[in-house]
């Protein structure tokens, strides 16, 4: 096993314990959720619209919640996680609510080895990127596993969020924009409940925006638009302070929290 299988099975690990913690979180608000809520955002909703009759893969899915809600709004999707635990619970979830969505456990970037379809929306969002030592096979993927005129969306944390260390009381600026090498935290409890005495074992890799767009571009799809915003949906950084329309933002609005790519394959 090379390092970066290491990685991946000690990461696989951790979001393995995090599902039930999640699951039970007041965050994922599960009871909500069975009972009609849907998990998905404001952005990403404004960006794909109307979803009904639409296939739609759905990258890094964690246990399904989002998945599940493009499934209520029509779509016909597949999720895709690493967690076995996560999978198992999204399969459950889509029994009990009488979804038709399917769900596959494999590493993200082995995708196109377990599907074969191609899909008109390839859709992933919040904390993903980070868990992949590189894009490049990443952009590549998502073009394989999208029909020509299909439509890629992405909702992320800034670059420059990462670039903080929040294991102390202040954050602290101490990981490169652009860092190549790996970063390893290890810590109690988890954004969804910090609370929690679960200990988290992460291995993470920081990449800017314009490895984000490269990737893409490279794999051969258009960007349609990237931007960038002051504020977040979730309130899981330090000192976020709320806004008239739901977010979260720093109260000194220094740099974004999050941005948003919309791309097509031509």
């Amino acid at each position: 096993m090379d390092l970066e299988e290491n990685y991946f099975a000690a990461n696989k690990a951790t979001w393995n314990n995090k599902v039930k913690v999640h699951a039970e979180s007041d965050m994922y608000n599960m009871d909500g959720f069975k009972n009609g809520k849907s998990s998905l955002m404001p952005y990403e909703l404004k960006a794909l619209g109307d979803v009904s009759g639409k296939s739609l893969l759905h990258l890094q899915c964690h246990f399904g919640q989002d998945t599940l809600s493009w499934s209520r709004m029509g779509a016909k999707c597949v999720g895709v996680d690493l967690s076995d635990e996560g999978i198992k619970l999204a399969k459950t979830l889509n029994e009990e609510l009488k979804l038709d969505a399917e769900f596959v456990c494999c590493n993200v970037l082995d995708t196109s080895k377990h599907i074969t379809n191609q899909f008109d929306i390839v859709f992933t969002s919040y904390g993903v990127i980070g868990w992949l030592p590189d894009l490049k096979p990443w952009g590549n993927m998502i073009a394989e596993r999208l029909k020509k005129g299909g439509t890629f969306f992405m909702a992320e944390f800034h670059p420059i969020v990462w670039m903080f260390d929040y294991l102390e009381d202040k954050p602290i600026m101490k990981y490169g924009y652009m860092q190549d090498a790996v970063i390893f935290e290890e810590y109690e409890g988890t954004y969804a409940n910090q609370d929690s005495k679960m200990i988290s074992k992460e291995y993470g890799w920081n990449h800017g925006l314009s490895e984000v767009i490269n990737a893409l571009t490279d794999a051969g799809l258009q960007i349609e638009y990237l931007h960038e915003y002051p504020e977040s949906p979730y309130n899981v950084l330090p000192d976020l302070v709320p806004t008239e329309n739901g977010m979260f933002k720093r109260a000194d609005n220094l740099y974004p929290l999050i941005f948003t790519i919309k791309a097509t394959k031509p």
